[in-house]
């Protein structure tokens, strides 16, 4: 008499294995997410120092080359990266004060045209300006005005504590970058892929930051143009905020498109303002749309969906500075998990707007499977 079967014992399927593993790394990255947003004032600047101190390597590099000893060649880099900080800050003040200092100038034309808006809303939409009045006489009290005055100081004291982090961010990475290269070097003999996902991040960063601020300026100067041509005040000022705000992706000309509009509104009229809202649409396309990923390899290589979806998710985690951030910090992420690990280069299918990078990952995807099978089969031989 044979003896009875063993019973086979029920595995878990590969699919609930996978589904597990999914659910655990969901519920890991919610947690980074919003731990992040809870430092997002430390982890914000540190970040941006981090990005002009790599726009500004190949300055180190260069006076390294020049026998120029390495801390001396850090201080001057350190210099160079203060100098443009308070050129930018200095820049945005200025434009900013410019814009508060003409508002009452404007207190007429700004009346007539509330009074017209009113009129409208009386005539077409039924809502009478006496209404209106009365319900924002109700609410115009001397605590609202308080409020509402509160948070200018607490961003003011905010901005503030920004600034100095970045500048002692920018100081010890500067103090850093004098021994970073060996560093560099001695962790490519253990982790080659990941130093290789390193010196892209860098790549793409500086490239991002030198093709925005190339681009930044040729559309500053071509708004500078069309603006005087339409005769819109102050078109050096706007000029200014139009270049300031080009750093911000898919939204920024919006922000610097704004001001000036309104000003061409207030001062000429409806028609010069509708001509600065289309100057300002066609060359962002044209420029930014067109012209600029072809020069940059399409940008930083992220599809415009991604690049979208980076400045709303880091906006969200790192506050102001993730829209300023968004695509620096988007390559960094890449760089950690999908360039440096090889299981994962199947992403940059997706993700990637970059053909060679595509076909490279697709590569590297395909000699990986062939591997795989190989060295299944010659352990299957074995057996």
């Amino acid at each position: 008499m044979s003896a009875n079967p063993p019973i086979p014992v029920e595995t878990e399927p590969d699919n609930t294995k996978r589904a597990g593993l999914v659910l655990i790394s969901l519920a890991a990255f919610v947690v980074l997410v919003f731990a992040a947003r809870s430092i997002a004032e430390i982890i914000a600047p540190i970040f941006l120092g981090l990005n002009l101190m790599i726009v500004a390597h190949p300055i180190h590099r260069a006076l390294v080359k020049a026998k120029i000893p390495s801390p001396a060649a850090a201080v001057v880099t350190l210099l160079t990266v203060l100098v443009v900080v308070f050129a930018f800050l200095l820049s945005t003040i200025w434009s900013l004060s410019e814009l508060v200092r003409i508002i009452p100038d404007y207190a007429p034309q700004f009346d007539a045209l509330l009074r017209d808006g009113l009129g409208w809303l009386d005539s077409v939409v039924g809502i009478s300006a006496d209404a209106i009045a009365s319900e924002v006489s109700k609410g115009l009290t001397a605590a609202n005005v308080l409020n509402l005055l509160t948070p200018l100081f607490n961003n003011l004291a905010a901005i503030m504590s920004l600034l100095a982090t970045l500048l002692m961010a920018v100081f010890f990475l500067a103090m850093d970058s004098t021994d970073f290269t060996r560093r560099l070097s001695l962790a490519s003999r253990v982790e080659p892929r990941f130093t290789e996902a390193m010196h892209t991040f860098a790549h793409g960063v500086r490239r991002y930051w030198v093709v925005a601020t190339v681009f930044g300026l040729i559309v500053a100067v071509l708004d500078v143009v069309a603006l005087t041509i339409l005769g819109v005040p102050l078109a050096l000022v706007w000029g200014v905020l139009s270049f300031l705000t080009n750093y911000i992706p898919n939204i920024g000309f919006v922000l610097g498109l704004i001001p000036p509009a309104l000003v061409a509104l207030l001062e000429i009229g409806p028609t010069a303002a509708l001509w600065v809202v289309i100057a300002y649409v066609v060359l962002n396309f044209v420029i930014q749309a067109i012209i600029q990923p072809k020069v940059a390899g399409e940008s930083v290589g992220v599809t415009p969906f991604i690049s979208f979806f980076s400045l709303l998710f880091w906006y969200f985690v790192l506050g102001a500075l993730g829209a300023l951030l968004a695509l620096p910090a988007t390559l960094l992420v890449r760089a950690l998990l999908v360039d440096g690990n090889p299981k994962a280069q199947w992403i940059n299918l997706l993700i990637s707007s970059d053909r060679r990078v595509q076909k490279a990952s697709l590569r590297d995807a395909v000699l990986r499977r062939r591997a795989a099978r190989q060295e299944a089969a010659a352990k299957a031989a074995a057996d």
